[in-house]
């Protein structure tokens, strides 16, 4: 009886390990439980803030996403675990998990151990983004000007705001030893940290799929730093925790120069997949005030962006995953009782693209739309979200409603469940 006693702690570790493995990569394929593991997934970048005690947060909510993500069938949810202040800065989550340098929100801390145990009941993963090269989680900017103590110049919505003046400003961080150390310092605990809940370390934690360098890193005018850093960040993660998946978060070759170079990024021994985003309205391949004429051109494009990176991914012999997407609702409404004709049907094209692929063995393995926004309504459509008010799928320098995926919009939601089936399936 002692012995069995003494062996018991290590079944049930044993039968843990069984029923949630960490997720691998064999060659060109996710291997989950034994098996290929393709999914459909989604952007829930807000999760951290929502399961919070504290300020904006509501636990009573974050369940009911959970519950009705899972009820479509999803399992995949990209989510931020890194946001730098100070509190107050215009267009950003808030609060900060990191206000200040080395200073943490302890209330973010239990939110983001709350937010991994809720998706560990229902056998969800994390994909876990470390930092933006956008601002509006502070990210690689904000690691900058707190090294440098200079002003931050933001992109629109700020008035007589420069993308390529900010673009500028963010990738100075690669040759920045400063930034980089404060960013590998948030990097180091966040892999360490243990949860307060499942008393599970994050590297312990098959919950999460992989870490991820940060969202849409761009190389710039400075891309043998930003591959230096890739590099260097990548095999600090697989030194400190050997058990989880690395992937950059980039978004591909995009169609003006951004310093990524998407077979070189990701050859890297240490990344163990490959990402890609595609934005059809951003990129200004599609109008949705004249759908009729812009739309096919639009979807074109974006099968030809998916299969040019595909070819990449094979000759890398590394999984792709096509882990942003989105449209506008119809006539580009932010209102969330508009029709979204447009985007269901893009929806469809772009998911059943994706299992067209898989099913034919190419290297595709998900699909992560963009982004979920559940009971979460915008104070006002169209406007640009400020503390207090609810979090939805679109972040905070964005006009609210513009990409949200809503529960009640019940023809997207039916076409979602759908094909996370048809993934699911062998």
């Amino acid at each position: 009886m002692e012995k069995l006693f003494l062996l018991l702690p290590f079944l049930i570790m044993s039968n843990q390990a069984i029923v949630q493995p960490f997720i691998t990569v064999d060659g060109t394929e996710f291997i989950r439980n034994g098996r290929p593991y393709r999914f459909v997934g989604t952007n829930f970048w807000y999760g951290m803030n929502l399961a919070s005690q504290g300020e904006g947060g509501d636990r009573q909510r974050l369940r009911r996403e959970l519950d009705h993500l899972q009820a479509l069938g999803i399992d995949n949810l990209r989510i931020m675990a890194a946001s730098e202040g100070p509190d107050g800065s215009p267009w950003r989550m808030a609060p900060a998990l990191q206000p200040a340098p080395g200073q943490y929100n302890e209330d973010l801390w239990d939110a983001l151990d709350f937010l991994l145990a809720e998706m560990a009941k229902r056998k969800m993963v994390a994909v876990v983004c470390l930092s933006n090269f956008w601002p509006w989680s502070g990210g690689m900017a904000q690691y900058v000007s707190w090294a440098e103590g200079s002003p931050i110049p933001y992109p629109p919505p700020a008035e007589g705001g420069s993308w390529l003046a900010y673009m500028r400003y963010s990738a100075r961080f690669y040759k920045n030893e400063t930034a980089k150390a404060a960013y590998w310092a948030h990097l180091e605990k966040l892999v360490n940290r243990k949860n307060s809940y499942s008393g599970i370390a994050y590297k312990d934690d098959p919950t999460i799929m992989a870490w991820q360098l940060a969202n849409e890193p761009r190389g710039m005018f400075s891309p043998c730093r930003y591959r230096k850093w890739i590099r260097e960040s990548a095999r600090l993660i697989k030194k400190l925790d050997p058990n989880h998946l690395v992937c950059i978060g980039s978004e591909g070759n995009t169609q003006v120069p951004t310093g990524n170079h998407f077979k070189k990024d990701h050859r890297i021994p240490e990344v163990d997949y490959t990402t890609i985003h595609i934005w059809i309205q951003n990129w200004q391949w599609y109008d949705p005030e004249a759908p009729e004429t812009t739309y096919d051109r639009a979807l074109e494009k974006a099968r030809s962006y998916i299969l040019r990176h595909l070819r990449l991914a094979e000759k890398l012999d590394k999984p792709m995953v096509l882990e942003e997407f989105g449209i506008a609702r119809d006539q580009g409404s932010y209102s969330d009782t508009a029709s979204v004709s447009w985007r269901d049907r893009y929806f469809r094209d772009i998911f059943g693209t994706v299992l067209q692929l898989a099913r034919a063995g190419r290297p595709v393995a998900g699909a992560n739309f963009w982004a979920w926004s559940g009971e979460g309504l915008p104070r006002q459509p169209g406007a640009i979200w400020r503390p207090g008010d609810p979090f939805t799928g679109d972040p905070p320098h964005e006009y609210q409603g513009w990409y949200s995926v809503y529960r009640q919009d019940r023809t997207t939601l039916e076409l979602i469940r759908g094909f996370t089936e048809l993934m699911g399936e062998d």
